[in-house]
């Protein structure tokens, strides 16, 4: 078991790595911080925070106020707001393009902003698997809570593609939509935006090959960093 607690801890330190990167790059070379880095890490860890609140809700019903529609009324509203949130985790992963840097002249050197944008990127990819894994985790153990083997039925790994899918459509939606979770809160101005968007021919085949780039990378991801995760437990629990 002590094995199986090596990502969530690894991820974790990554996560505080790439935070310390991004607040030294000021004093060390001068420069002001670059606050959205900052915020899109605050951003990337929070679908992981209200996940955690979610469970406390749960318990706190079945403890105080054991009542089964109550108690699907809360599950329904957290996954909503933690599928909103999701894309946000895997967001940093658009760090990538520097946008940080002057364009002449910047006092940081490239490789040091090269370490620091690959912390970024992987810790949010990471952050965000991490994330499907606790809700595939959470979601055989609704199911089938009494199976040997839950993970050999296909369902919860339809359930982890259909998740990384629309993670990879809100990510494209944030970076080429210029859309947040919090948009959705205006309906209206959030359909006429995403309308005058996707008039546009090109925008369609842009959107078809994002996704499906990055949904098979973070497919892969899954498969090579999760999926070992997943049958250790199995094991564990058989």
């Amino acid at each position: 078991m002590n094995a199986i607690l090596l990502l969530p801890a690894g991820i974790v330190l990554l996560n505080v790595f790439a935070l310390a990167l991004v607040l030294l790059r000021a004093p060390v070379f001068r420069l002001p911080v670059y606050w959205p880095m900052v915020l899109n890490i605050g951003l990337s860890v929070a679908p992981a925070v209200v996940l955690g609140i979610g469970l406390l809700l749960v318990l706190g019903v079945i403890t105080f106020v054991p009542n089964q529609a109550l108690m699907l009324t809360v599950i329904a509203v957290v996954l909503l707001v933690w599928v909103l949130l999701l894309p946000n985790s895997a967001y940093l992963v658009t760090e990538l393009n520097f946008s940080h840097r002057r364009p002449t002249d910047d006092p940081a050197p490239l490789w040091y902003d090269i370490v620091m944008v690959l912390s970024l990127a992987l810790s949010g990819v990471l952050n965000m698997l991490m994330n499907v894994l606790l809700v595939q985790f959470a979601y055989v153990l609704i199911v089938r809570p009494n199976d040997d083997d839950p993970y050999r039925q296909p369902d919860s790994w339809v359930l982890v593609a259909l998740t990384l899918l629309l993670v990879s459509v809100g990510i494209y939606l944030g970076r080429y939509v210029r859309f947040n979770s919090w948009d959705l809160l205006h309906p209206g101005s959030f359909v006429r935006k995403l309308a005058g968007h996707f008039r546009v021919g090109a925008h369609w085949r842009t959107l078809g090959g994002f996704v499906l780039v990055h949904t098979l990378f973070f497919g892969l991801m899954y498969l090579l960093v999760v999926a070992p995760v997943v049958l250790m437990v199995a094991a564990v629990s058989a």
